[in-house]
């Protein structure tokens, strides 16, 4: 028989296999409805820093989340798929151009209710595949039972930012001192989650009440990785409308693909209660437990290889 990369690691393919199990026994005893939705649509959610793959004149989707909110619109309450996305020029040890995401949203939820469930998923993930709540990497141990560390994004800069979060905002450096300086020393010893973006870093993300400066947005860090998004969901079609066309305009700035605006899923907001969403890496994950340093180690087959 050929010795393959596959062969290599089969160990993790079958862990991977076992955590997709986990994964829907999870959301189907927690009443939850597994859905499919069209990979291929006329226009994704236009967003300034990911890309599509065009597909003819339409183009692959980058998340679920636009029909799947439409599902929510429709009276399907609490949903969740697991299904490949397309992001163009994405290649290195955390990223491939194919990968494989989950997402969920539940009706009448709040990020801070979804914070709570992605513990409890992990959680649950972790349980049965494991005989305990450690996981010992090469130089440390993670403790991953919950309740997990929570950090505001503002005192996130405070603690390990050589710069304020209005001064990277206005330097239009929030992304680099994110990805540099702060995710690197996130979640090391415990699961975090950093939250209360500010408001323009949360396109589709609903503004804080009492605090229109921050968005209800979260997302998580295990390790130094990010592992999920989640947003208390924007349901005001007017207000969406000028968050895409702001981010179509920077877009613009940058001399990149401009998408079709989503009119269809604009119009479903009308009917769409407050909801809350939540997109999780499965292959992050999957790596994570895997004890992986790179995404390669846990697909089947890479770009490279077809």
């Amino acid at each position: 028989m050929l010795y393959s990369r596959q062969t290599a690691i089969r160990q993790n393919l079958v862990l991977r296999s076992q955590i997709v199990q986990a994964i829907r026994s999870f959301f189907t005893h927690a009443g939850y409805l597994e859905v499919e939705t069209p990979i291929r649509i006329p226009a994704p959610a236009p967003e300034a820093h990911i890309d599509a793959q065009e597909s003819g004149s339409w183009f692959l989707q980058t998340s679920p989340e636009i029909c799947m909110k439409r599902l929510v619109a429709s009276g399907f309450e609490k949903i969740f798929q697991i299904c490949k996305c397309f992001r163009k020029n994405e290649r290195g040890e955390l990223h491939i151009p194919e990968l494989t995401m989950l997402e969920w949203y539940q009706a009448n939820a709040t990020y801070l209710d979804l914070m709570t469930e992605c513990e409890n998923l992990v959680t649950e993930v972790v349980r049965s595949i494991r005989t305990g709540p450690l996981l010992r990497l090469e130089n440390q141990t993670i403790d991953l039972s919950p309740p997990w560390d929570r950090i505001r994004v503002s005192d996130a800069f405070k603690h390990y930012a050589s710069i304020s979060m209005d001064t990277a905002l206005s330097e239009n450096r929030f992304d680099e001192v994110i990805g540099i300086e702060i995710q690197p020393r996130l979640g090391k010893n415990k699961p975090v989650f950093l939250y209360d973006y500010p408001s323009a870093c949360a396109a589709l993300a609903r503004r804080k009440p009492l605090q229109p400066e921050y968005a209800e947005r979260f997302e998580l860090f295990i390790n130094g990785i990010e592992l999920c998004n989640c947003f208390t969901e924007l349901t005001d079609p007017d207000e969406q409308r000028d968050r895409f066309e702001k981010e179509l305009a920077y877009r613009n700035t940058m001399n990149k693909k401009i998408y079709p605006m989503p009119e269809r899923f604009l119009q479903s907001l009308k009917e769409m209660p407050p909801t809350a969403g939540n997109a999780l890496g499965l292959d992050r994950l999957v790596m994570l437990l895997a004890h992986a340093k790179k995404i390669d180690d846990i697909v089947t087959f890479t770009p490279e290889e077809l």
